[in-house]
């Protein structure tokens, strides 16, 4: 037998574009990159290929690295008074209520293709059109709208989307309703463009005639995305954060990245605790970190200061020492030989528009109010924005590896703690760590921390222990993220778990 990769996906046309690579003997950066694309280019309203991605990798024989390619402040080359343009007001009844900013002036310099190119140039062991040409067929032959789309586009395809006809188009059916789960869609301008995304490579997106489209349709309605912007737009190389949870050597997406230092820290608290801690430690640890991002990452100038402050303040004094002051998709691929890759992209909840004749929809990071504390259109052009998002890889001395991460906003973090402690720590195997309850900490305009809570005896034991007020959702919510997780064993046997609260679609394949 040759080479078998475990995915783990947030829907059917991403798995089965990553396990088509699988069989070709691709490893799991291939399948990863693969099964990212094809979810960017088939889940409209969930995700796009103009968004912000961030990528974990630990090879077999080298240290783990991060490739961020989240989104950036644009603008570069306008006048002032361009600035604060471009912008409406979007009011949805998602979720509890949400209050966001739509159109061109919301999009942000986007990333994801060009880390995508990153990715594989570094780590890929296939051509590049390999990765691309499973997301350009699914385009083209029809590839079936899942439930988290469809619900998504239930509240946005028209207060959102149905200012701008291009945007229109790719989350309607042709009588102009919202699609639906298991409606079968076409997007075959993305078809077309994917096939020169192939050919080409991910410069089509940033200095090609697909950047040059984008950059002409932001400048026809006040948006701020410039050739320049794409022009200087380059993946950065990380070193990730590290932290040690039972036997496992966890590698977390570093600062400027919030998501990941918060993540890094609430794991290390958990394992101050030992494999004795409680409902009452996990909602205390989050109340106590979220508070501190509450009150200091959400407003800081410069997230990379802030992030290496916070872990510095609490590797030198624990968690004592701390001031006390949505739209994502995850893929998770291990192969047999240990390659482990976990790729989180992100579009916020999508700008409503699309560049005409591209079917590409654009991102809406400036138009997300809770990664722009500091204001609309606030911060220089070049900067790195804030993200919760938190792809992880782990290593075992006895040669398991694995590959995690989830969707899901701020509960992105709070996910992955409860799910990694419980595995990792207390020993659990991963299938049922993802499948317990799960609480969440968020905290009010004034700060007030309020827990969300799924069904659990013990959570609102802990919640009444510490005097808080808990907002309980329904089991298996997707509210609380969609956890999916690759991993090798010791043994070199690959396998895959993924979360029924978002879509979980897992399989292996190889050679």
């Amino acid at each position: 037998m040759g080479r078998q990769v475990a995915l783990a996906a947030t829907g059917v046309v991403a798995r089965e574009a990553g396990l088509t690579v699988a069989r070709q003997d691709g490893n799991a950066v291939d399948v990863a990159v693969a099964a990212a694309l094809a979810a960017m280019a088939c889940e409209p309203g969930i995700v796009s290929l103009l968004a912000g991605a961030f990528v974990n990798v630990w090879p077999v024989d080298a240290p783990p690295e991060v490739i961020d390619g989240n989104v950036e402040m644009p603008g570069r080359g306008l006048a002032r008074e361009a600035f604060g343009r471009g912008v409406r007001e979007v009011r949805m009844d998602y979720g509890a209520g949400v209050v966001m900013y739509g159109g061109h002036g919301a999009t942000a310099t986007p990333g994801a293709v060009p880390t995508m190119g990153t990715a594989m140039d570094r780590h890929g062991s296939m051509p590049w059109n390999a990765v691309v040409s499973p997301a350009a067929g699914a385009c083209r032959a029809g590839y079936p709208i899942g439930a988290a789309s469809a619900r998504y586009l239930g509240f946005t395809s028209g207060p959102l989307f149905g200012a701008d006809p291009a945007g229109s188009a790719v989350v309607t059916r042709p009588d102009g309703t919202a699609l639906r789960a298991g409606d079968l869609s076409r997007n075959l301008d993305l078809a077309d463009v994917l096939d020169a995304l192939a050919e080409e490579g991910p410069q089509l997106f940033t200095t090609g005639s697909v950047g040059r489209a984008i950059t002409a349709d932001m400048a026809a309605h006040d948006g701020l995305v410039t050739d320049a912007d794409l022009a200087a737009y380059a993946p950065v190389v990380r070193e990730p954060v590290m932290r040690d949870l039972g036997a496992w050597s966890l590698a977390i997406n570093p600062p400027p990245s919030v998501g990941g230092p918060m993540l890094a820290v609430m794991l290390g608290e958990l394992a101050r605790r030992g494999d004795r801690w409680s409902w009452t430690d996990v909602i205390d640890v989050q109340r106590r970190v979220l508070a501190y991002r509450h009150a200091v990452h959400d407003f800081s100038v410069d997230l990379a200061v802030d992030g290496h402050a916070l872990l510095a303040s609490v590797e030198r004094y624990g968690l004592p020492g701390l001031p006390t002051s949505s739209s994502t998709a995850h893929l998770s691929a291990t192969d047999s030989d240990g390659l482990a890759c976990a790729i989180t992209v992100s579009s916020g909840y999508l700008s409503g528009v699309a560049t005409p004749g591209t079917g590409l929809l654009h991102n809406n990071a400036l138009g997300e109010p809770e990664l722009n504390r500091l204001g609309l259109h606030a911060v220089p052009p070049g900067t790195r924005l804030a993200s919760n998002m938190a792809p992880t890889t782990g290593r075992t001395r006895d040669g398991r590896a694995l590959a995690i991460g989830s969707p899901g906003a701020d509960r992105i973090t709070t996910a992955l703690m409860q799910v990694l402690g419980r595995d990792c720590i207390l020993g659990m195997p991963l299938a049922e760590a993802i499948l317990a309850p799960r609480a969440h900490v968020s905290h009010l305009a004034d700060g007030t921390p309020v827990v969300d809570t799924e069904p659990s005896e013990g959570i609102a034991a802990a919640v009444a222990e510490l005097g808080l007020t808990a907002r309980e959702h329904g089991p298996l919510d997707m509210f609380f993220g969609g956890v999916g997780a690759a991993y090798r064993t010791a043994s070199g046997q690959v396998g895959a778990d993924g979360d029924p609260r978002r879509e979980a679609a897992v399989g292996a394949a190889g050679t």
